[in-house]
């Protein structure tokens, strides 16, 4: 049996790729490339390059490969890009999503697991934000992954298919072994711009809002590494396995570090003074953000270890250098 992981070439999906195959799962990735990189898939896992809403070309790898469960990555991320063109993101995010739960239908497929966003929450009335807050997103970004988590519970209560949605906080640092990290060219994320700033790929980075209510003035958020969302994956996949129900769980560390904060790890792992320039907010940014991870730590059993903004940071930055060094050799 053979799990099917969808956006399998990009940041976060090439960790899940490689956090199965090293558990020694069978694995066959659908990416369309867009976004994602063909080196970032093992060579010794298959790589098929299309769309994830096209049902016929899923129904195929699904019976060719004997897929047991999908795990779905695939998708578009980029809060203001979804304000200024929400249509691509209804497309990407929530009409390639149906069509590829009814690929699943259509081919026995039971297990699904959805990479869903703390963005479902939008600005969340206290903090730490459990599973059972008000949904109220503010960009069709976070709608569109809420519209999906709607029908995936609606399928769930009209076939045969158990889905676990796991609702991401913010997503930092590479594989501990140096074998792929965040490498989208002008990626938005807060520590990858930080980095990049420090290496001296940015002239200056900025900090939007220095005015909320928080120690510091800056936003706060919950910043969870990427191995350890791999194996929240994997602690999904486990429940749904032994029969358990669906399920949807929170994937951060419940507690947030300031924005200043992170700038001022990335000082430290990479040693530069650069230029951090303050502005003013950015329209629909909470002020802070932080998971109540309790659900899943006790329903799934999953205990974090890297649950440092120091060690996130270092391998983050790491990951970038190793970035310029392969642009300065071709």
């Amino acid at each position: 049996m053979t799990i099917l992981v969808t956006g399998g070439a990009g940041y976060i999906g090439s960790h899940m790729v490689l956090e199965l195959r090293d558990a020694g799962e069978s694995v066959v990735v659908l990416d369309n490339l867009s976004t994602g990189f063909r080196w970032a898939v093992p060579d010794d896992v298959p790589l098929i390059v299309g769309d994830v809403g096209d049902m016929d070309l899923v129904c195929r790898i699904a019976k060719e490969w004997n897929v047991e469960a999908i795990i779905h990555f695939a998708g578009s991320i980029i809060v203001p890009e979804s304000v200024s063109n929400p249509l691509k993101y209804y497309q990407n995010n929530t009409g390639n999503s149906r069509n590829l739960i009814e690929a699943a239908v259509r081919s026995g497929i039971d297990k699904f697991i959805f990479s869903s966003t703390a963005a479902v929450y939008g600005m969340p009335e206290e903090n730490p934000v459990s599973e059972t807050a008000t949904l109220r997103p503010m960009s069709p970004y976070g709608t569109s992954k809420m519209m999906t988590e709607f029908m995936l519970a609606d399928v769930a209560r009209a076939h045969d298919f158990n889905y676990v949605a796991l609702r991401y906080f913010n997503v930092a640092g590479a594989d501990p072994d140096g074998r792929t990290g965040q490498s989208t060219p002008q990626a938005t994320h807060l520590i990858k711009v930080a980095c990049e700033t420090a290496l001296g790929m940015r002239p200056y980075m900025q900090v939007f809002g220095t005015d909320y209510p928080t120690p510091d003035g800056t936003c706060i958020r919950d910043f969870i590494h990427v191995k350890d969302l791999a194996r929240a994956h994997m602690k999904a996949l486990a429940h749904l396995r032994s029969g358990g129900a669906s399920e949807i769980f929170n994937c951060g560390y419940s507690r947030g570090a300031s924005v200043l904060e992170v700038v001022e790890a990335v000082k430290r792992a990479s040693g530069a003074n650069f230029d951090v320039r303050m502005t003013a907010r950015r329209p629909g940014d909470p002020a802070a953000i932080v998971a109540a991870s309790a659900k899943i730590r006790e329903a799934l059993g999953w205990q974090p270890e890297y649950d440092d903004l120091d060690v996130i940071v270092a391998q983050a930055f790491a990951w970038e250098r190793h970035l310029v060094g392969l642009r300065e050799a071709s």
